[in-house]
């Protein structure tokens, strides 16, 4: 089949197959390519859209870049499901089999070393949200209108400082927990907090953070996160996960933690 080689992950040989029905970028299913005794796993894509400058245009759409980066998910989560995936960035491509088969004796050495240090490991997503303040006062009534204006100063830095307390209470629960779990886990990254206005979700991102944990021990670490929850009033923790080990293989994936994990 024609076309450019779209590179979702690295991985070594498996036996289990992959869905039936899974279908990768543009549509196209998924092939194995062996190489060196590793595997690249490929779609083939058209020039019309993933040659140098369709690329570069196509990346300033926001929609495309996302129906892609969904399509590409796709395949890495199924490929977590059978074995042990380093995924490669979003949008690798190469002109054929020969250009893919050369980056892999090029950096055989790196993905080696990576996939060994990744066997039989997934990812998993922690965040912390420090909830909006209520706009009114717990017990229903409004506040009280300030007599003067030294009331109004008074209220002004009472205010203040119940909105410093709230944010160092979240910042110290954020930090119990992710010494907590960094200690349980392998590894761990610490990402940049979600901008809110990028990523719609409600509360202050306080917490940001990728473990990486054996699969056989991922139900234990899940239950260590739920233990957290409700902990401390205001603070809400998000578990996301098991995903592929992007945190921990940068080098490859240009992960970031401003993503859809």
């Amino acid at each position: 089949m024609s076309g450019l080689r779209y590179v979702y992950a690295v991985c070594r040989p498996f036996r289990a197959p992959l869905q039936s029905q899974l279908t990768g970028v543009a549509g196209d299913p998924p092939r194995l390519l062996n190489h060196h005794g590793l595997i690249a796993v490929v779609s083939h894509v058209p020039e019309r859209d993933f040659a140098e400058k369709p690329l570069h245009a196509h990346l300033e759409d926001l929609d495309w870049v996302t129906a892609t980066a969904r399509a590409h998910q796709g395949v890495i989560d199924a490929l977590t499901v059978v074995t042990t995936p380093l995924p490669l960035r979003l949008g690798t491509v190469f002109r054929d089999d020969s250009g893919l088969r050369t980056m892999i004796e090029e950096r055989e050495d790196d993905f080696r070393r990576t996939l060994d240090r990744l066997e039989g490991r997934v990812e998993w997503g922690v965040k912390v949200y420090a909830e909006p303040e209520p706009e009114a006062p717990e017990n229903g009534r409004p506040a009280q209108k300030a007599a003067s204006g030294r009331d109004y100063l008074r209220q002004r830095r009472q205010s203040v400082r119940a909105h410093e307390d709230r944010w160092e209470q979240a910042e110290q629960f954020a930090n119990r927990l992710h010494e907590t779990l960094s200690a349980y886990a392998e590894d761990s990254r610490l990402h940049a907090p979600q901008n809110p206005a990028l990523s719609g979700v409600r509360g202050r991102n306080v917490l940001n953070a990728a473990y990486l944990v054996p699969r056989a021990e991922s139900e234990e670490f899940v239950e260590l996160v739920d233990r957290t929850k409700g902990e401390v009033p205001g603070m809400r923790v998000e578990l996301t996960g098991p995903w592929a080990a992007y945190s921990f293989a940068e080098e490859f994936t240009g992960a970031t933690g401003e993503g859809e994990r």
